[in-house]
Parts: C-alpha cells; sequence; structure tokens
C-alpha cells in the first residue's frame, strides 16, 4: 500500500533549519543534504525485506535477518539529486546507482529530460528516488513516467523540502507509489520556488550560486 510519509525526526528537523540559513556556505550545505539523505533512507528502507540466514558467531550458530534479495537501485534526478545518494549509499552500499538528467523551463516551468541511464534489471529492483526539492512535481512525475516505462512499481520517492502543490500533483500522477518528505512547506510564489524554501538545491550544492 502506498504511502505519503512527512519526517518528524528533529534530528532531520535541525538539519532542514541550517539548510534553509542563506549564510550556509557549500560546504556544510552539500554535507548535511547528504547526512539528511541517509536519516530519510533509514526510514525509507523500514520496510526492506528479510529473509533468515545461518549465522555462527564465537559462541554459536543461529539464524539471522539479513536483507533478502538485495535489489535495490537508488536513482538520483539530477543534479541536485546526486547530493542525496552518498547518504543513501552509506546505509545499502551495494545499491547499483542510476540517473535521470531533468532541467526546468525558466519561462514554462516545465522538465525537460537530458539524460537517463537505469541499472540493468530495473523492473525487478526496489527504486529510491532522490531530488531535494519537490516543488511542481514535473520533474519527480517524469521521472517516475521514465522508470515505470521500463517496468518497474516499487518506487520510493525521497525530498527535503515539498510544497503541497508538487507533493499533490505526484500523488496524483502516481498514487501508487510511496512518498517521504523532510518538510512540507507553504506554497509555491509566482516564480514556482517553494516559500519559505532554501533556494535552489543545486546551485547551493554544487557552489554555483
Amino acid at each position: 500500500m502506498s504511502k505519503v510519509v512527512i519526517m518528524d525526526h528533529p534530528l532531520i528537523k535541525h538539519k532542514i533549519s541550517l539548510l534553509r540559513d542563506e549564510t550556509t556556505g557549500t560546504k556544510d550545505f552539500r554535507a548535511l543534504v547528504e547526512e539528511i539523505g541517509m536519516l530519510m533512507g533509514y526510514e525509507a528502507l523500514r520496510d526492506l525485506p528479510t529473509e533468515l540466514v545461518a549465522v555462527k558467531s564465537p559462541v554459536a550458530e543461529s539464524m539471522q535477518p539479513m536483507i533478502r534479495g538485495k535489489k535495490l537501485a537508488v536513482v538520483p534526478i539530477l543534479r541536485a539529486g546526486l547530493g542525496m545518494v552518498n547518504g543513501i549509499l552509506a546505509l545499502v552500499p551495494n545499491a547499483k546507482v542510476g540517473h535521470i538528467g531533468l532541467y526546468r523551463d525558466e519561462v514554462t516551468h516545465e522538465p525537460h529530460e537530458y539524460y537517463c541511464k537505469l541499472p540493468e534489471n530495473i523492473d525487478q529492483r526496489i527504486v529510491v528516488l532522490p531530488d531535494p526539492m519537490l516543488a511542481t512535481g514535473g520533474s519527480a512525475i517524469q521521472a517516475v513516467d521514465f522508470i515505470k516505462a521500463k517496468g518497474c512499481r516499487n518506487i520510493k520517492f525521497m525530498c527535503i523540502i515539498a510544497a503541497p502543490e508538487g507533493l499533490n500533483a505526484l500523488k496524483e500522477a502516481h498514487p501508487d507509489i510511496d512518498i517521504y518528505v523532510g518538510s512540507l512547506d507553504d506554497h509555491l510564489n509566482e516564480a514556482a520556488y517553494i516559500v519559505p524554501g532554501l533556494g535552489d538545491a543545486g546551485d547551493r550544492i554544487f557552489g554555483t550560486k
């Protein structure tokens, strides 16, 4: 059953507040995005399937739970989504990594694809789709479209900041995916930026502001 999870962990809230601060520099901003990605990934991967495996400790052999299948893929939406990848991989270092490149038209605010490379057997994998910002929802919807077109149905979208407009659009377009949100903000402004938001996540992660 698909779900929407709005994070309420105090560590995530604290780190998002630091992200919002316009005086937070590139180095710290990048580290915070990675840390938040790991904290959110812990929650998003809570339902990974496990199986009992024989493990011999120094004392005795017993059946212990381990992740079953390990068919996991992390597919960030470029470029800002890259900032969350290492945090997720810290939890699941064997996950495959794909990339979906989208940019937003500054006039129409519509997403345009420029790159899409997915791991093999994507249809058999659980896919975590990170992007720090969910504004209009256009990029997220298109990215999920790409992944579903390859036969994948087990998708978890993860964002640090979301606008209600984008969240509602993504839920309406893809009601069958899980959505994890660090903070649900107030609204979009005339330029389709999230308010209060944190500015352009890509520019702040990569120092191109």
